[in-house]
């Protein structure tokens, strides 16, 4: 019996499709889990581990995962690379409130990685791709450092380079310039990995993108090379011998009242220690001394025992100490820094301008408050926010003051500076974080705008780290975290102005605008080129 090819077709069994689907998924799960573990990758360059190298392999990566997608799928792999690197980054944000507040953070800010990620992908198809996507991302990180609620910097890919080599990059174009070498380095060892893969396959490569892909390399290296004698902690205006007080707070045990006070006695005791050793000559005699923000969250203006406290403390060490308090005036509240003078006790004040959202005021209180009653709770009343920058003359020495927070602001820093600060301070809280990660995420950022600025930073914080930092961003004394102790150095004021100084916003206006560039580029090509097919 003879069986035709048509009966053989009737008859013949469907074939399988699931290997089929299985590469599909698979095609799709690569890039997905690629995006996700870089953002991890990026995550451990930054403090406190020192591996700020492998922020370059993590751009690398990214570069590859959105390399030819579209902007639907660049969106969920930016989204994804976000919170690779976000979740594990902010983390400390959830150790007092609970896990709701951090999550909505990270899940907001991804969204702005989320852009990014589409605006990269955009400009992989153009010439010079490593430039358009660095500046993509620089662009990026301007517009979470101002919205929403005024910004949310914490992260910029600059704050995890102080111990790389393109620190010195900083004191040229401040933390958009030394981000977006990182960066352009990243991709750019995307680009050159790309091209050799290419040139093993056909043995050929254009180019022009070859030139393209080792000068992304190779200038951000030699920029930072070039720029290490803007790098100096040599003193210009003299020096001053400053002391850094860590007074500690309690563990635990205590009520809202009672801690605030025990804070305020630990930075009193510990004050008056230092000046028995200097007495004693075991310990250099400060010029000028500085507490943390919140060292006495009892209102020294309206506490006459809170100011006598403070009094007696600052007339045993015999020098103008910076007291971080918490006052009432006018109805408002203030973050405030307070100069006391030994003899003439306070003379000066300054008020925290960049307030900290959900922790020194809360935004949309109302629906808030409708969500979760405890969190407005912990919230009682705003604090309202400062208007002139704050540089306090201590002992003849310029002083400007970088109140915990603001340090992430580029701004917030570089008034102070622009005021005539010849060196700056960061007085910090970071008690509530406990020994999360937070506290060294802040100590890095002090050493960027050491370089950045070329100032001497000092951070006195509550519990720790507090630290001594150079103007080229070495620390040179720091504490341990949860102890009581103090720092004595003498240290070099400076009043020279870096480029990045000078140059304020301006290297980030031209970042920006390449990149708006690039992305009008390469959207104007795509429609351009489906006119074309549709002709």
């Amino acid at each position: 019996m003879t069986v035709t090819a048509t009966s053989v077709d009737e008859s013949a069994s469907p074939q399988p499709r699931t290997a089929p689907r299985a590469r599909a998924w698979f095609r799709r799960l690569v890039p997905a889990a690629a995006a996700a573990l870089s953002g991890l990758l990026l995550y451990v360059s930054f403090p406190p581990r020192t591996l700020w190298w492998l922020a370059l392999p993590a751009f690398a990566v990214f570069g590859w995962a959105l390399s030819g997608r579209g902007w639907k799928a660049a969106l969920g792999l930016g989204y994804l690379f976000g919170l690779g690197f976000l979740l594990p980054l902010l983390v400390w944000t959830g150790v007092e409130v609970g896990p709701g507040p951090w999550l909505a953070l990270v899940a907001i800010e991804a969204l702005f990685v989320a852009l990014v990620g589409a605006g990269v992908a955009a400009v992989s198809g153009l010439p010079g791709r490593p430039v358009w996507a660095a500046a993509v991302w620089t662009a990026g990180e301007a517009a979470r450092a101002r919205a929403p609620f005024e910004g949310f910097p914490w992260g910029k890919i600059a704050f995890g380079q102080a111990d790389g080599v393109f620190l010195p990059l900083a004191a040229v174009g401040g933390t958009p310039v030394l981000g977006f070498a990182v960066v352009l380095c990243g991709f750019g060892l995307y680009e050159v990995v790309r091209l050799a893969v290419a040139w093993r396959r056909t043995g050929t490569v254009k180019r022009t993108a070859v030139a393209v892909g080792l000068l992304s390399l190779a200038v951000p290296v030699a920029g930072a090379v070039a720029a290490r004698p803007l790098v100096s902690d040599t003193a210009e205006d003299g020096s001053v011998t400053v002391a850094v007080i860590q007074g500690n707070v309690p563990r635990a045990g205590l009520d809202f009242n009672s801690q605030r006070r025990a804070v305020l006695d630990h930075h009193a005791r510990e004050t008056e220690r230092l000046a028995t050793d200097v007495e004693a000559g075991k310990a250099p005699r400060p010029d000028i001394v500085l507490w943390p923000e919140n060292s006495s969250d009892i209102d020294p203006f309206a506490n006459p025992d809170a100011r006598a406290v403070i009094d007696r403390a600052v007339r045993a060490i015999g020098a103008p100490v910076s007291v971080g308090g918490v006052v009432e005036r006018d109805g408002k509240l203030y973050n405030e820094q307070i100069l006391w003078d030994p003899v003439k006790g306070p003379v000066d004040t300054y008020d925290k301008r960049q307030i900290q959202p959900f922790g020194e005021y809360l935004p949309l209180r109302s629906l808030i408050g409708a969500i979760n009653g405890d969190w407005t709770a912990m919230v009682r009343q705003d604090f309202s926010r400062g208007t002139e920058p704050g540089v306090f003359t201590m002992d003849g020495a310029r002083v400007g003051l970088v109140t915990c927070y603001e340090a992430a602001f580029d701004w917030a820093v570089r008034s102070e500076v622009t005021d005539g600060a010849q060196m700056i301070s960061v007085p910090s809280n970071n008690a509530t974080f406990d020994r999360s990660e937070m506290t060294y995420q802040q100590l890095a950022m002090s050493r960027v705008r050491a370089v950045e600025h070329s100032r001497t930073v000092t951070v006195p914080v509550t519990s720790g780290v507090s630290a001594v930092i150079m103007p080229d961003g070495r620390i040179t004394r720091r504490t341990g975290m949860f102890v009581a102790d103090s720092l004595v150095q003498k240290v070099p004021l400076r009043s020279s102005e870096t480029p990045a100084t000078r140059l304020g916003v301006l290297p980030e206006i031209a970042l920006v605008l390449v990149a708006a560039g690039g992305v009008c580029w390469a959207v104007g090509a795509g429609m351009r080129g489906r006119r074309a097919g549709d002709a």
